[in-house]
């Protein structure tokens, strides 16, 4: 049985929530929308058998503080940085799923010097989904632009989050039911909390800044090892994006792998098979620095 431990501190100027489990070489798990670090509940069991993870809920998500502002994907970085200079670690592989791997992406630029390695699932970079915008890709991502719009989202949402989610989980997985029962229910809590959803929205408002901080490091690749994840048969990414191209361009040392029968939510909906890909990209991490 894994050490399992939830905790909240400062960092960064803001109260952060994070599940530290496990032991050995660090491991960050960042959650993406709509859900929070409950996202990763498969994966901890398993990867805590070898690894000491933490799992943070992002700014604006689950039980971390929902400020008005910084939201930009280097300020939610910093809060990343800011976490684990407070625990005491240094270097990280690091997993990011959707919003998450935003905030990896950004951080491994920013922070070179502290990833081993990287896991990007099912994203593709904010400046490649606003350089490529077309009228086929602002379909598939109405909500994108939709989640823009100052107030209206929350005063539309509020008091109908449950259908709200229910739309996402069921038009984003392979199987429409993937996520029901219990974890529906613990995500619909989630949002019902004051300024969950407001939260939520400004992390796709920071898009421009996001955007601008992408445009100013295009020409810096990722060094490190990067594994690319992404659902097959989720049409907003696999189905319409060559995603070994679009990660080519960011990462130099790459391993893209596609995941069959699978939607947005590839830690959610096919557990198994990301397991076994995480445990074999991150086999060897934490031994250079042991010594080993």
């Amino acid at each position: 049985m894994i050490r399992l431990e939830n905790h909240t501190l400062r960092a960064n100027g803001i109260r952060q929530n994070f599940i530290d489990a496990g032991q050995g070489a660090p491991v960050v798990l960042l959650h993406g929308f709509p859900q929070t670090n409950y996202a990763w509940r498969h994966q901890i069991p398993v990867l805590g058998e070898l690894y000491r993870l933490i799992v943070p809920d992002l700014r604006g998500y689950g039980e971390t503080e929902k400020p008005a502002s910084g939201y930009d994907k280097r300020t939610m970085a910093r809060d990343i940085a800011a976490l684990l200079d407070t625990l005491g670690i240094e270097k990280v592989a690091l997993v990011g799923h959707d919003r998450g791997a935003r905030v990896a992406t950004r951080f491994a630029k920013d922070f070179p010097d502290r990833v081993d390695r990287l896991v990007v699932m099912d994203n593709v970079p904010t400046r490649i989904v606003a350089r490529d915008l077309d009228a086929r890709i602002a379909k598939a991502y109405w909500f994108f632009l939709f989640h823009l719009i100052p107030d209206l989202p929350e005063t539309l949402i509020a008091g109908k989050e449950e259908p709200w989610l229910r739309w996402f989980f069921s038009d984003w997985t392979y199987d429409p039911a993937a996520i029901s029962g219990e974890a529906f229910d613990t995500y619909v809590r989630a949002y019902r909390a004051p300024g969950a959803v407001r939260g939520a929205m400004a992390d796709y408002r920071a898009n421009a800044e996001d955007v601008a901080q992408d445009l100013a490091d295009a020409d810096v690749k990722i060094a490190c090892p990067t594994l690319a994840l992404w659902g097959a048969n989720f049409g907003a990414v696999g189905e319409m994006f060559d995603m070994p191209k679009v990660w080519g361009e960011m990462a130099e040392n790459l391993r893209a792998v596609p995941i069959e029968r699978c939607g947005h939510l590839p830690h959610e909906e096919r557990p198994e098979v990301v397991n076994a890909l995480l445990l074999e990209f991150l086999q060897g991490w934490g031994e250079r620095e042991n010594g080993s």
